[in-house]
């Protein structure tokens, strides 16, 4: 028995509950007259629905079927190997349910070397061998088609990647050791580096082709056929495969330097994932790709066994699983259908959330305002973005007539309104006012016509609470850009039914929304703790620590952007807002910045300003603010402000405001752009002590975002 094969039914033992991928062998005679190709597909006999992933068990199955490829080449019955995947999906990188099972470090050394000694085996064949990517790759997807000599991409590849840096992995089966002798480090760097931190962006097979990844691209319609034939070509001579010459010499040390640059500008060295990644590229700069590998298997077992990844495959599973069954919502059956909506006001706000319905629903879609003036303002801006999407070639000439034959505007609301299934309004956020608008609203409106509110602070069951029908009124809250930002909260009042609160959630999953349901409970989830969290850094300015000081503090955290510039984009009068509505409520624990006041009561749009193409400082806010004389060490204002987090996370748990701390995650990932490898907030307090400091105990079970004891 061979120490790959031990190795690998060791890891099948550990994960009995694999979904195993098959490689199926078949022989093809190739055009031209070239030869016999052993043509391995992937497929774990599910539709495209339940992507191919390699687990140890299906490790297993891929070298037995490379026994079998290898005896073919050595009797010389096949002049070349290829491998490719199912319909729509070539392989989809490790099965992270088995990565999160491990206790051992020695078992995780065990997948990084398992995967490699398989994969080696292709580039190992005696006879030329290629990868036919015909769908989605990534990951161990990507790695396993690096091992060939040869690669094909189709155009309609919709998701390439290697997005393991994102997770809090490094590429571990050759990505960080082939790719940069493959492509170069630059490019190799993007993908693995730059593009898993920027949200794990993919690459199209375009992309893949330019790249110089795949070395032919073909369309989906006949790739196989395509990719058969050139392939014959390759191995006849009639088409030779040119690729650059890499630099092995300051280039390479330069592309790591930026590599580095690149990650210090994401986490600020609090995540080890992306340092580690660079360590082996720059270790493979001499093409000693048993070198890499080796390190790819140390990388790879360390950060397994890290914190890190384990709350980077929690953050995944909450996006990839609980996302699309969101805790709370009422059965689907009960949703109503929606064939118009309608936008009160027609604001900036207002119209991204026109275009947003009719883009998703593909329905009628009405704004109102109080004068022609604005509600054209806010049609127009809706036609300039559909206009947008069709010049960027993002939807085409007939679509975008018919996106802006469905937006329009009107100032007659009963007109507008009479036959919409579903209003929300984004007017000024105050109670009075909200309240006005739902009064009005009723009395035009069918009697089961959904009114949503998008309030980012205020109370629902007080905005809906002089209607004669409470019941319709559910908090629908986006986050700016509404393009963007994938969260939805959805806020169920002390009336609300069912029936209206299904038809939010159904509405939510049209518009491709991770929907939370949340208690009516001020600011509810994201709002509150942002705002709580950003209270104690001004409380920290305000009494005399230096500004740049406490951003400095925080980098560690590794967040997307410091709290002083997330303040200048909610907008310094929106924060004071939120702010006043919290102290309201919890006068004990939230704090209104006197400092906050006069920079808003000046119209500064924050703390900032450009010069020469450089932030700094706005000398005219300075000159506006007061500060103390108590200076906080970087410690203490991590400690502060952290502490204060996971009071108010345990209090409105305690309060119910969403079913468990995994819904408080969810919603700071999709919603402020909290960090994977955090895992949202609550395993990084729990991993730092915080947690259990302030409550007394953990958010979450040993093994939920942790190494299982």
């Amino acid at each position: 028995m061979s120490t790959t094969t031990e190795l690998l039914q060791h890891g099948a033992e550990l994960f009995p509950g694999e979904v195993v991928t098959t490689a199926h062998v078949r022989h093809l005679d190739l055009p031209l007259q070239a030869g016999k190709l052993a043509l391995i597909t992937l497929d774990n006999g599910f539709d495209h629905t339940k992507p191919t992933t390699f687990g140890p068990g299906s490790l297993l199955k891929l070298s037995a079927a490379l026994d079998q490829v290898e005896a073919e080449a050595a009797e010389g019955r096949i002049v070349g190997a290829a491998i490719t995947g199912k319909p729509f999906i070539f392989a989809v990188g490790a099965d992270l349910k088995g990565v999160e099972l491990l206790k051992e470090h020695e078992d995780a050394l065990a997948i990084g070397k398992g995967g490699h000694e398989v994969f080696k085996r292709i580039a190992a064949l005696p006879v030329p061998t290629f990868a036919f990517y015909n769908g989605a790759a990534m990951g161990g997807g990507v790695e396993v088609g690096l091992h060939a000599t040869y690669r094909t991409v189709s155009s309609g590849v919709p998701a390439f990647s290697l997005p393991e840096v994102f997770l809090g992995l490094v590429p571990g089966w050759g990505g960080c050791s082939i790719l940069p002798n493959l492509i170069g480090p630059s490019k190799a760097i993007k993908v693995i580096i730059e593009n898993s931190m920027n949200q794990n962006k993919q690459l199209k097979g375009k992309d893949v082709f330019e790249l110089g990844i795949a070395d032919a691209i073909f369309e989906p319609a006949d790739f196989l056929e395509q990719s058969l034939l050139w392939a014959a070509k390759v191995l006849k001579g009639d088409v030779v495969v040119e690729r650059e010459e890499i630099d092995r010499g300051k280039a390479w040390d330069d592309a790591v330097a930026w590599g580095r640059l690149v990650a210090d500008a994401k986490v600020h060295g609090a995540a080890p994932a992306a340092y580690k990644a660079l360590d082996i590229i720059a270790r493979v700069k001499d093409a000693d790709l048993q070198a890499g590998f080796d390190a790819e298997d140390a990388a790879l077992a360390d950060l397994i066994m890290s914190g890190e990844l384990r709350s980077g495959i929690y953050a995944f599973n909450l996006v990839q699983r609980r996302a699309k069954r969101p805790v709370g919502a009422p059965d689907k059956s009960l949703a109503r259908p929606v064939s118009k909506v309608g936008v009160v006001g027609a604001g900036l706000m207002a119209s991204q959330l026109a275009l947003l319905f009719a883009r998703r629903l593909e329905v009628p879609v009405v704004l109102t305002d109080i004068d022609q003036a604005r509600v054209d303002k806010g049609v127009g801006y809706v036609h300039a973005e559909i206009d947008k999407l069709l010049s960027k070639g993002r939807i085409g000439k007939d679509k975008a007539n018919r996106l802006k034959g469905l937006v329009s505007g009107s100032l007659d609301k009963a007109a507008a309104f009479g036959d919409a299934d579903f209003v929300i309004e984004a007017v000024f956020e105050e109670m009075g006012v909200k309240q006005t608008v739902f009064a009005d609203l009723e009395n035009v409106v069918s009697p089961t016509c959904v009114l949503a509110t998008n309030t980012s602070s205020l109370s629902v069951t007080e905005m809906a609470s002089k209607l004669k029908h409470p019941e319709r009124v559910v908090g629908f809250h986006f986050f700016n850009p509404v393009a963007i930002l994938p969260l939805l909260e959805i806020v169920r009042g002390d009336e609300t039914d069912d029936a209206s609160l299904a038809t939010a959630f159904a509405v939510s999953k049209k518009l491709k929304k991770t929907s939370v349901l949340c208690k009516d409970a001020p600011a509810f989830v994201v709002n509150r703790i942002l705002t709580r969290f950003m209270g104690e850094i001004q409380g920290i300015i305000d009494e005399g620590t230096p500004i740049a000081d406490v951003e400095k503090a925080v980098e560690p955290l590794g967040l997307p952007m410091s709290p002083i510039v997330l303040l200048e984009l909610v907008g310094p009068a929106i924060a004071l807002h939120v702010s006043e509505t919290l102290r309201g409520a919890f006068p004990e624990r939230f704090t209104v910045s006197e400092n906050l006041g006069k920079v808003v009561k000046a119209g500064k749009r924050g703390f900032y300003t450009w010069v020469d193409g450089q932030q700094v400082l706005d000398p005219e806010v300075l000159e506006l603010l007061t500060f103390g004389d108590t200076v906080l060490t970087a410690e203490q204002v991590r400690a502060r402000a952290l502490e204060a987090v996971a009071q108010e996370i345990g209090l409105m748990l305690e309060e119910g405001v969403v079913a468990e701390a995994q819904d408080i995650d969810l919603c700071m990932i999709t919603g402020a752009g909290w960090p994977f490898h955090l895992g949202g907030i609550t395993p990084y307090l729990d991993r730092e002590g915080v947690s259990e400091r302030v409550n007394g105990k953990p958010f979450l079970a040993p093994g939920v975002a942790s190494v299982p004891a």
